[in-house]
């Protein structure tokens, strides 16, 4: 799958570092209790168990237009789920769920979600 994100690659790292302190905040037993646990999201990402979040972030500014505002990991069920809120042109507030193992976007719920669309 090809994912992506409104705003320039060289702002990736930082969007990274927040997401990993927003892990940490939300504490996310196990998966953000420790260093451990850090070293093993980056491990099941770096064996294909996992889509990297800037794969998800290219997917997203390919096809929306808006600013993203909060990354987070959460585990729902049984599996892992990166959920994305974005702003949109016009103010609209629109969270997209996807599935962190396969990058198939699960959900995606708001207001004004055809106008963030990008045509064509």
């Amino acid at each position: 799958m090809n994912l992506s994100l409104p705003f320039p690659a060289s702002l990736r790292p930082g969007l990274a570092v927040a997401l990993l302190l927003l892990l940490a905040l939300a504490g996310l037993p196990p998966l953000a209790a420790g260093d451990d646990d850090w070293q093993e999201l980056h491990e099941r990402v770096s064996r294909g168990e996992l889509v990297p979040m800037a794969t998800v972030l290219d997917w997203l500014e390919a096809r929306y237009a808006g600013q993203v505002l909060e990354v987070e990991l959460e585990r729902e069920d049984s599996r892992l789920v990166y959920e994305v809120e974005m702003l949109g042109p016009r103010g609209q507030r629109v969270e997209f769920a996807f599935d962190a193992a396969s990058g198939e976007l699960i959900g995606i719920e708001g207001v004004g979600i055809d106008d963030m669309r990008r045509r064509p």
